[in-house]
């Protein structure tokens, strides 16, 4: 940290909290990366929240147009074609039977959780407070069996469970005050 010429302290050289967000997402980035490559293990599944107007997200029109702010996919039982780099990864989808090819930069992703083990992380988005109102979307039609697999809960059962099962954590439990 410096000190400008007016002896006040520059706080803008240590960018914890955009150091804090990188990694939050890097941790994203590898679980995906691991399921790129050893497929998802046990009961573990993903649903990944993302903002469907950031930069860069590539998605089918008809999602756009139902989910205008905010989508949420799940990643469990079946998904296609997980291609993960380094700022984005790319999954095929069904969506009412249809199967659709998105792209989402790590960038546009504001949470990700992993019910089977009770972990979600919220990320912070400078212009993306709270969106009341957003439903999510889920890849799979309501009550489909999906791979002779338990059918899929329903958007809101499945944000019911989050709440239920999800563990937010905060980083400010761990700051010196």
């Amino acid at each position: 940290m410096g000190i400008d010429r007016t002896g006040v302290m520059d706080d803008s050289t240590l960018q914890y909290d955009l150091w804090v967000e990188e990694a939050l997402r890097d941790v994203i980035r590898r679980a995906l990366r691991f399921v790129e490559t050893e497929g998802l293990p046990g009961d573990h599944h993903f649903y990944v929240t993302f903002l469907t107007g950031a930069e860069g997200v590539e998605i089918a029109d008809f999602l756009r147009a139902e989910y205008a702010d905010e989508m949420t996919i799940v990643l469990q039982h079946q998904f296609w074609g997980l291609d993960v780099g380094d700022d984005s990864f790319v999954v095929t989808l069904s969506f009412n039977g249809v199967s659709q090819t998105l792209r989402i930069p790590f960038a546009a992703v504001t949470a990700f959780a992993d019910p089977a083990i009770n972990f979600a992380l919220q990320l912070k988005m400078p212009d993306a407070t709270s969106r009341p109102g957003v439903e999510p979307a889920t890849n799979a039609p309501q009550g489909a069996p999906q791979g002779g697999a338990p059918a899929q809960p329903a958007p809101s059962d499945q944000a019911e469970k989050e709440e239920k099962s999800g563990e937010v954590i905060a980083l400010d439990a761990f700051r010196k005050k």
